[in-house]
């Protein structure tokens, strides 16, 4: 009897391992989610694209050089410079062969390690703060006024950005140092796109002739579901005004010879063929990642952040927020992220100067662009290199971009209104950031003062 029983446990063994490592098979080759091989939470970052390890993982869990691929894949044109205060030739290079030896700055993962949520910080920092003493530690030798500083002060608001400098170097901060906390003149860059079209080698002006189109000129067939008010919408558009007809959205063939087959509701990567970059830095940020890596579109309901519970299975794409036909920019800036966005900062919006003025725009009593929407700061017009020879304005669809750290943001969004050092300040106040700006800063940076003395003494220096 005892042997048995013996037997019969060891069967009941074998099978739970077999099932065991069946599911496992199932979960590494054929399932979408692989999260259950996943050694630790993920980052604020990358949570999103969790379930897709290949999007990193590509050829090696440990080969750190596939890793450093994949991701540069994502982040290395934000990477280069002039963007990039630190790029990988600086540790390359010799001379700086001995701060390897305590930090290898040429890897990523060096300071930003997946799976580690015991030990990450703001920006997916895995390193302790003070880790710029690694390279820099007799900084106060050569910069005066950095003597007897601590370390874990470097990498603030204001002060230094490891990646990127540019808002904050030397010069930069004493070019700007007398100005006034409001500038006199407060408005966004213009976009451009509509009038800039036939500079667009890319635009299909094959299909989409630059032309005004009128309400007899819609191409919808009558047995279609556009009726009523989709047309009224249409017409009010840029889209309309620019000759991008009915057919240019609803229609679409699967090769050049087949007869194109009306569809009553597109898909999102529709409005690629004519805003390809656009869509291109919507996938860079957190709204539209996952769409980067084939993976179904981000919801609110998924985010870290608080969002409104009956927004929760939303789906996140071009639809999401310029709604079909009408496409309002308007709505778009401010509703639409106030439908999902539940955090106290998103709340207090309505309640803030920045909305006042919005408002004054949005009624007509104040001049095109000098509102300030939720997408003014968090989408910014910037000037994009299209090509080589066109450049245009562009809002930035990686809402990502100015977000982490929070002094990106200075240059594509507050210095259109703000002098530099009110923006310092006011990025600097975690109090007046959550209740949306409205107030005056509490915190003082000290980086314009200090650099005002290091050109002081450099230019004593020369004399």
């Amino acid at each position: 009897m005892a042997n048995l029983s013996n037997n019969v446990l060891v069967m009941v063994w074998l099978v739970l391992s077999a099932g065991l490592i069946a599911w496992f098979a199932y979960s590494l080759l054929e399932s979408d989610d692989k999260t259950i091989f996943s050694p630790g939470a993920m980052t604020d970052g990358h949570h999103q694209i969790g379930v897709a390890c290949e999007s990193c993982h590509s050829d090696s869990f440990s080969d750190k050089e596939a890793i450093q691929e994949a991701c540069t894949s994502c982040h290395g044109d934000e990477r280069q410079k002039p963007f990039d205060s630190h790029p990988r030739s600086k540790f390359t290079d010799p001379r700086n062969a001995d701060t390897l030896e305590n930090i290898n700055a040429q890897l990523c993962v060096t300071c930003h390690t997946e799976h580690q949520p015991e030990m990450t910080g703001m920006n997916g920092v895995t390193q302790p703060t003070d880790f710029c003493i690694h390279c820099h530690e007799d900084i106060g030798e050569d910069r005066p006024s950095h003597k007897e500083m601590e370390f874990n002060t470097c990498n603030s608001s204001g002060c230094h950005n490891f990646h990127n400098n540019r808002s904050i170097y030397t010069d930069f901060l004493v070019k700007h140092s007398n100005e006034p906390d409001l500038l006199e003149r407060r408005t966004l860059p213009g976009r451009e796109f509509g009038s800039i079209l036939g500079e667009l080698a890319d635009y299909p002006h094959d299909r989409f002739p630059v032309k005004q189109l009128a309400a007899n000129d819609a191409d919808a067939p009558t047995e279609s579901q556009l009726i009523g008010n989709d047309f009224k919408d249409w017409l009010e558009t840029a889209h309309a005004r620019s000759g991008v007809n009915c057919s240019a959205c609803h229609t679409s063939t699967n090769s050049e010879n087949e007869k194109p087959v009306w569809v009553n509701k597109p898909a999102a990567d529709t409005c690629n063929q004519c805003h390809n970059l656009e869509a291109e830095r919507f996938k860079r940020g957190k709204h539209g990642m996952r769409l980067a890596v084939d993976l179904p579109p981000m919801t609110p309901g998924e985010a870290r952040l608080p969002m409104k519970e009956d927004s929760f299975n939303h789906e996140l794409d071009c639809t999401s927020c310029h709604s079909s036909h009408r496409f309002d920019v308007q709505e778009a800036a401010v509703n639409s992220c106030l439908e999902c966005h539940d955090d106290t900062h998103s709340l207090a919006y309505k309640d803030s100067p920045h909305y006042d003025i919005w408002q004054q725009e949005v009624d007509g009593k104040a001049p095109a662009g000098s509102g300030v929407s939720c997408a003014s700061c968090h989408m910014p017009r910037i000037n994009f290199d299209v090509n080589d020879w066109v450049s245009r304005i562009m809002v930035d669809h990686n809402q990502s971009a100015t977000l982490s750290p929070n002094e990106k943001m200075i240059r594509p969004a507050c210095l259109n209104c703000h002098g530099l050092g009110f923006s310092l300040d006011a990025l600097a106040d975690p109090a007046l950031i959550e209740n949306n700006f409205n107030g005056q800063p509490s915190v003082k940076v000290d980086s314009m003062r200090l650099a005002e003395e290091d050109q002081k003494r450099a230019e004593s220096r020369r004399r």
